[in-house]
C-alpha cells in the first residue's frame, strides 16, 4: 500500500516520504480498515516534529483520525461498515489502510459523507467533553472561543450555539472571521485589528465570559484571565501557539475563576462508555443539522505534506481532509 512515512523528525514538508509498504495486520481486538478519508490534525504536525506527548518509534505513518471501511476483524462490525476514530500508531491514517482498536471504533454518522465524517470524532468529542463535562456550560452563558475558525475551535462554536450560549469567536484575519460568522458565532473578533478583552467586556456589560475555550495557549491565555467572569471557567484544550503559559494562581483566587484541563484521549481509557454516549448525542446533533464539520479543503493523498505544513503554520481554516 501507499503511505506517508516519517523516518526522521522535522517539519512535515521536509520529513514526510511517500513509500510503498505492506498493509498493517490487525492484532487481537483490532480491525483493519480501508481509509476512505483522513483528517489533518495539529497533533500530526507535532508527531512529525517529535514534540507530541506520544512518540511512536521511527519510521511511522502519522494521521490520528479517519473515516474507514471495515476490511477484517472486530466483533460487532461487518466488512464494508463505515466507521470513524483513531488508528493505532505507528500505522496512522495517511495511508491506504490502517488498523484500529475495535473497542474505540464508532459508526460514522449516516448524514455525513466520508470527508465530513473523518474529522467528526476528535473535533466534537473534544468540544463536548470540554464544554459540558469539564466546564459545565449552561444555556444563557457567554462562551469565548479562541481559534474559532480552526479545527477544534470551529466545533466548539457550533456546540456552544447548540447549548444555548452566546458565542464570541476570536480569529486571526478577515477570512477566518467570515468563517466564524458562518459557523454561527454571535460576535466575531479579529485579533489582528481588535482587542478581544475589550470586546468581551463590552458584550457582557463588564461581567466577562463564563467559559473560555482555549486551544491556543500563550498570549491568548494570558489575556483571557482579564475577561473571565466571576466563577468563570478557562478551559485548557491545547497550545497551538507553541507557548505553554504559567498561571498566576493568586489571580484565580482573587477573581474566583477556575482553570480546567481537558485531555479528551484519557476518556477513551478511563470512561469508554462516556465516549460512546457522547458519540450517540453528537450523531443526534449532526442528524438535526446543529453541527457539521467545516471542511475547507478536500485534497488527494498526494498533498499530505503541503496540507499538513500549512496547518502547522496556522495558514488554514476549518478542516483539511485527504482522500486516498
Amino acid at each position: 500500500m501507499k503511505a506517508w512515512q516519517v523516518s526522521r523528525h522535522g517539519e512535515p514538508r521536509d520529513v514526510l516520504e511517500l513509500v510503498e509498504v505492506a498493509a498493517p495486520v490487525p492484532g487481537p481486538g483490532q480491525v483493519l480498515v480501508r481509509v476512505l478519508a483522513a483528517a489533518a490534525n495539529f497533533p500530526d504536525a507535532l508527531l512529525c516534529r517529535g514534540t507530541y506527548q506520544v512518540r511512536p518509534p521511527l519510521p511511522f505513518v502519522p494521521g490520528v483520525e479517519l473515516c474507514g471501511a471495515i476490511v477484517a476483524g472486530g466483533s460487532g462490525f461487518s466488512p464494508g461498515d463505515r466507521v470513524i476514530g483513531g488508528p493505532v500508531l505507528p500505522s496512522g491514517a495517511f495511508a491506504e489502510f490502517a488498523v484500529m482498536d475495535a473497542a474505540s471504533v464508532v459508526p460514522a454518522p449516516e448524514v455525513l459523507d466520508d470527508a465530513a465524517a473523518a474529522p467528526f470524532h476528535i473535533t466534537y468529542q473534544t468540544g463536548w467533553f470540554g464544554l459540558h463535562r469539564r466546564a459545565r456550560l449552561a444555556a444563557g452563558e457567554t462562551l469565548l472561543v479562541h481559534a474559532a475558525a480552526g479545527g477544534v475551535g470551529s466545533g466548539a462554536v457550533q456546540l456552544g450555539k447548540a447549548a444555548g450560549a452566546t458565542v464570541i469567536g476570536v480569529t486571526g484575519g478577515p477570512d477566518k472571521a467570515a468563517v466564524a460568522r458562518e459557523l454561527g458565532a454571535d460576535v466575531v473578533v479579529d485579533r489582528h485589528s481588535e482587542d478581544f478583552v475589550a470586546v468581551v467586556k463590552e458584550v457582557t456589560g463588564g461581567r466577562g465570559a463564563d467559559v473560555i475555550y482555549d486551544p491556543v495557549g500563550g498570549e491568548a491565555f494570558r489575556r483571557s484571565v482579564k475577561c473571565v467572569a466571576f466563577e468563570g471557567r478557562i478551559l485548557i484544550v491545547g497550545f497551538a501557539s507553541g507557548d505553554i503559559p504559567s498561571a498566576a494562581l493568586n489571580h484565580a483566587l482573587v477573581k474566583n475563576y477556575s482553570i480546567v484541563g481537558l485531555h479528551w484521549g484519557l476518556y477513551q481509557r478511563m470512561d469508554p462508555q462516556a465516549v460512546r454516549d457522547c458519540h450517540a448525542e453528537l450523531t443526534r446533533l449532526a442528524a438535526a443539522g446543529a453541527i457539521r464539520p467545516l471542511i475547507s479543503e478536500r485534497l488527494p493523498l498526494s498533498e499530505v505534506p503541503d496540507g499538513l505544513q500549512r496547518l502547522a503554520d496556522g495558514a488554514t481554516t476549518g478542516r483539511i481532509v485527504f482522500l486516498p
